[in-house]
């Protein structure tokens, strides 16, 4: 007979964003949680994702402002960069927030339990032998690097982004296998640190769940940067060289490099873990929910990663969140996924909120939906910034704002107004009446609406 652990409000398994917001705010609302995780607290996202690759394109933008100080007439010399310093200051900034994060946590109401855990019934997870047993119970176990079928990752040749962010060295040059936000963010790194960069993509574009005009603006901008792409090819092998790997995609057309990165998205960590033996269903290894988070089996939900839809840690984060109000008896909003913003973190910075003109015109009908794009050219902040880009609205014919989407230096800071709008369903002309600082990147989207009010200012064509 295994050794009681004990009996919970919540046991959640997992303690990534999803897992831990969920603890966090069922705290708050009086509730007992046991938080499980064979990791540390944070998952990947704090520890091997967001914010260690954050910090590395950090350093990489002042690497690149260094090398072009003399357009601002600032005289600087970039000596090199020293990836020792590089990833002390990244795992500096992690251990900061990691900490932070264990004080949070550190409650008479959480009980932390390191270790692995497994769903054993359809109230209780078990690990090393002790039973946890909740009156709800919350998936929460977060996603991995998946490979491709006859990809074997080594981690030194052939690496994902866990093993990239470990590296002590700016490679030479570098493969990405994948022109997604992952594929993009690490590609845009390397070649401010000096590597020669090729993404090969099979998909037709890069950055290709984007709005279209998005893509357009970041491949414009990759190919004054020097950073190679191939896109709409897939990808078929890779062989080990002499000085590191050779990709081939279809075709036969082949890339050398040494070292290749498979950025090719992130697979549900729900292997072995006891969720089908329990009836819990599964689709392709993601938890299939209602729009509650609700798993149809007892009182288990599921969040974040392993849900279907954006891999985002303020998805999960808010997941998380909403399924301890849930459980608490609030019955909160149901959280709509368009309504979730996303940013790419590579220069140009990308960030969108809402549909795309493609899928508006899919929901809405093609003679309903109107765009307009307001060109950072007109945008006096970013034109000190000697930064290009735009912002591209897509609105039903009169009615909402359904999708903001931005491409230029520091758009992720602008998505915040962004993700308000849609959520609030705001029309132009109501948008068109606030007030916008001046000389501010956050102009460009009060001019923008402007614009789409009928009253352009500094709209240029």
């Amino acid at each position: 007979m295994s050794q009681p652990g004990g009996t919970f409000d919540i046991v959640i398994l997992g303690a990534g964003s999803g897992g831990y917001a969920a603890a966090l705010r069922a705290a708050e609302l009086n509730l007992s949680v046991a938080l499980i995780d064979k990791a540390e607290l944070g998952g990947t996202c704090l520890h091997r994702g967001c914010i260690p690759t954050k910090a590395l394109l950090h350093a990489a933008e002042l690497a690149d402002q260094t090398r072009e100080s003399e357009q601002f007439g600032v005289k600087a010399d970039l000596v090199g960069i020293d990836m020792a310093g590089v990833n002390a200051y990244k795992d500096g900034v992690v251990g900061r927030l990691y900490k932070g994060l264990q004080g949070l946590l550190k409650q008479d109401k959480i009980t932390l339990v390191q270790g692995a855990g497994k769903l054993v019934s359809q109230d209780t997870v078990e690990v090393d032998g002790k039973r946890y047993t909740g009156r709800n119970v919350i998936l929460a176990t977060g996603s991995y690097s998946r490979s491709l079928p006859g990809l074997e990752v080594d981690g030194t040749r052939v690496l994902t982004s866990e093993h990239a962010l470990k590296l002590d060295r700016v490679p030479s040059s570098a493969i990405v296998l994948g022109g997604g936000v992952i594929g993009v963010e690490f590609a845009s790194v390397w070649k401010s640190f000096g590597a020669d960069v090729t993404i090969l993509e099979a998909l037709p574009r890069l950055v290709a769940a984007e709005d279209e005009d998005i893509s357009k603006a970041v491949e414009r901008a990759f190919r004054k940067r020097k950073i190679n792409f191939k896109v709409g090819k897939p990808f078929e092998k890779v062989e080990h060289t002499d000085n590191g790997v050779r990709a081939t995609i279809a075709g036969g057309e082949t890339v050398e490099a040494e070292i290749l990165l498979v950025a090719v998205g992130r697979g549900p960590t729900t292997q072995g873990l006891g969720y089908e033996e329990q009836g819990v269903t599964l689709d392709r290894g993601f938890v299939i929910t209602n729009e509650r988070l609700h798993t149809g089996v007892g009182n288990i939900y599921a969040v974040g990663d392993i849900v279907p839809g954006l891999q985002l840690a303020h998805r999960g984060f808010q997941q998380g969140i909403f399924v301890a109000e849930e459980i608490a008896g609030l019955r909160p909003a149901v959280i709509d996924e368009a309504g979730i913003p996303r940013v790419t973190y590579s220069d140009p910075e990308v960030a969108s909120v809402g549909l795309t003109e493609a899928k508006a015109k899919e929901q809405y009908g093609a003679d309903k939906v109107s765009t307009y794009n307001y060109n950072l050219g007109g945008n006096g902040k970013s034109q000190i910034l000697k930064t290009q880009g735009f912002v591209k609205l897509v609105r039903v014919e009169d009615g909402p704002v359904v999708g903001v989407h931005m491409v230029g230096a520091r758009m992720g800071e602008l998505v915040g107004e962004a993700q308000l709008i849609y959520n609030w369903e705001a029309f132009p002309a109501e948008v068109a009446q606030l007030v916008h600082a001046h000389p501010t990147q956050n102009e460009a989207l009060g001019e923008a609406f402007l614009a789409l009010a009928g009253k352009p200012l500094h709209a240029h064509a």
